[in-house]
């Protein structure tokens, strides 16, 4: 329950973040056409197309938030958290497209030099969105990490690289002033565009890694960890651990051996303390199942209890910590 009522307020801080982001991202990228318009700035359109990114990216956003929080239902058993990789995807795609269109108008440029005017005002309109800009994505990101919403990080990520973005055409727009070469303008276009399409191949890259269950042993590592300070004797082995991202929300199984004597009442007892514990340890984690396998011959060797009449070898008499590497993995000789 506490989990559940922590994701609902952390659902609703992520909604109004976002209306933000939208908001204001509209507001930016009308700020920096205005300054192309005046300046005719090849370096300043690379930055205005980059927030028409921004705007549409915040939106499909702002729908994939809603989206994801919705309940599991018959056609979405385990909800509807993906969205949010699509989305992050979908945004890192539109940055490359982005850097195309700058790449288009930059490279021209270098032969035919547009005569470039009103570069102070277009100096102190960029920077102004920059500031803004900076402060919205490093609010993004800390929220995103606060909530758990890689979403969020990445829209905050990109503001940033944004901000970048922001600072080289200024840069060049200086250049240009002060040495009177029209040719810093599209250098500076061209080298934004390069470096976005950096930024859209990891949101695009990361965003196939949840799509595709990648593990994420940090994660891992902090089950791992809860196991071993709470182990019991009648906790023998554990195996086939897997952790499942569906937006925010994170589901956990793996599979626990306990002793071929337990009756089902204790099996069934040991597994829900095991998902109790784990629930109430990590916030973002909303379901945990633990399959429950009898122990077999090949493992007494790991047991603790002294006591067993089906043992077949000496077990250890210390406890040995659990490794992810090893609990990760799903024997062959345990036949489940």
């Amino acid at each position: 329950m506490r989990n559940v009522e922590m994701m609902g307020s952390q659902k609703s801080t992520r909604i109004r973040v976002m209306i933000l982001a939208l908001v204001v991202g509209g507001l930016l990228m009308t700020v920096k056409f205005v300054a192309y318009f005046l300046t005719d700035s090849a370096a300043i359109l690379s930055d205005a197309l980059e927030s028409i990114i921004n705007v549409v990216a915040s939106g499909f956003a702002l729908y994939s938030i809603y989206l994801s929080d919705r309940p599991p239902d018959w056609s979405h058993p385990y909800g509807h958290g993906k969205i949010e990789y699509f989305s992050v995807g979908f945004e890192g795609a539109l940055i490359i497209l982005a850097a195309v269109a700058i790449l288009y108008k930059a490279i021209p440029a270098f032969f035919i030099s547009p005569l470039l005017a009103k570069l102070d005002v277009g100096i102190i309109l960029i920077l102004g969105t920059s500031v803004v800009n900076l402060a919205l994505g490093l609010f993004l990101v800390r929220t995103g990490r606060r909530t758990s919403s890689m979403l969020l990080e990445a829209d905050g990520k990109h503001l940033l690289t944004d901000v970048y973005t922001s600072v080289g055409v200024i840069v060049g727009l200086v250049l240009v002033r002060v040495t009177g070469w029209h040719g810093w303008d599209p250098l500076v276009a061209c080298a934004v565009a390069l470096n976005i399409i950096v930024t859209g191949w990891h949101l695009v890259k990361k965003s196939f890694g949840r799509l595709m269950d990648e593990a994420e042993p940090e994660l891992l590592g902090r089950i791992v960890e809860i196991l071993n300070k709470n182990r019991r004797p009648d906790w023998i082995d554990i195996h086939h651990l897997r952790a499942r991202h569906y937006g925010e929300k994170v589901h956990v199984d793996f599979h626990l051996v306990v002793p071929r004597s337990f009756g089902l009442p204790d099996a069934h007892r040991e597994a829900k303390q095991i998902e109790k514990m784990i629930l109430d340890s990590l916030s973002e984690v909303v379901e945990v199942i633990v399959h429950v396998d009898p122990c077999e011959d090949p493992l007494c060797e790991h047991c603790l209890q002294a006591h067993c009449q089906d043992r077949s070898k000496e077990g250890r008499t210390t406890i040995r910590a659990w490794r992810i590497e090893e609990v990760v993995v799903k024997r062959v000789h345990r036949g489940s």
